[in-house]
């Protein structure tokens, strides 16, 4: 049985200053640890999304743009990823496959049978490795700012973009560099919430402190040296892919890559960069395509 700590329907900040985002429950996964979940319930026998974060990030951080719109059709659940947030702690080495499996474990605590999963930027590996290795849970998948291998030079540039914050939290130079990647969530904050310009970034300071430095590390190395050439081209649920034109970190033409083993994928492309989770276009746009594939996939 899972141990509730807070839960609720209605969005409310799991910090001040934070955004609107639903408060979150410990979940215990027998003989895995301890996550930490936030849930939606959407409308009476909704489909469920499943959420996967991507790297530095952590269920709310990645996803608080997201919650609100997904909700209107669907059962919203985001985890926090092993060491990210106040997912798993271990001292197992991160590997991406555990992160999988701890969210097929997750939707045996909850009673989800299967899911549409959502995976942005290393919860895309994530998304890929739980298909292949739950593939009776996964009716559909949607692939956001990822790739299927991180090929010499995009390991470089995730290591550019996320390496220089895998100490927050624990010194103060660490706390200084959180600060860097959350510059430009700053330019998408509604002008009716500059009049605290400093909240949307606390908050998300604050997120980022809770992850453990080691495992972050650990999970850079690696998503970084994923690769699922081999067997993606197995899948055969409905696909889509959320490229992100702009993306530095990962190159439109890296996020492309999917297709090669995934040919019959949508792709929806947007002239955003790798934060355009951020932003509050962000939400509707993951509805639409979260709903093309559900209902490819025939759930209504």
């Amino acid at each position: 049985m899972s141990t509730v700590v807070a839960e609720t329907d209605v969005p409310v900040a799991s910090e001040p200053g934070g955004p609107p985002i639903p408060l979150g429950r410990r979940v215990e996964l027998p003989g895995r640890g301890t996550t930490f979940v936030r849930e939606v319930e959407g409308p009476p026998g909704a489909p469920t999304v499943l959420l996967l974060h991507g790297l530095m990030a952590s269920g709310g951080l990645n996803w608080f743009q997201a919650f609100g719109p997904l909700s209107s059709r669907f059962r919203v659940v985001a985890l926090d990823h092993r060491g990210h947030g106040r997912g798993i702690r271990s001292w197992k080495r991160f590997r991406l496959k555990d992160c999988a499996d701890d969210a097929a474990r997750l939707l045996d605590q909850l009673d989800i049978d299967k899911v549409v999963v959502a995976g942005y930027s290393m919860g895309g590996p994530i998304a890929q490795l739980l298909w292949h290795r739950y593939p009776e849970r996964v009716a559909g998948l949607v692939f956001g700012a990822t790739s299927n291998r991180f090929v010499p030079g995009v390991r470089e540039r995730l290591m550019v973009v996320t390496a220089v914050s895998t100490a927050a939290g624990s010194t103060r130079i660490g706390q200084m560099a959180t600060r860097i990647p959350l510059q430009p969530l700053q330019r998408h904050i509604p002008t009716a919430v500059r009049a605290r310009p400093n909240s949307l970034r606390s908050w998300a300071a604050a997120e980022m402190r809770r992850h453990d430095p080691r495992m972050v590390a650990e999970a850079l190395a690696a998503t970084c040296t994923f690769d699922s050439q081999r067997w993606l081209k197995q899948v055969e649920v409905p696909t889509a892919l959320m490229v992100t034109r702009r993306d530095r970190a990962i190159p439109a033409q890296e996020q492309l890559r999917l297709l090669l083993a995934i040919p019959d994928a949508e792709v929806h492309q947007f002239d955003e960069g790798h934060t355009w989770c951020a932003k509050p276009s962000f939400g509707p746009a993951l509805l639409d395509v979260c709903g093309r594939v559900a209902g490819a996939a025939g759930l209504r």
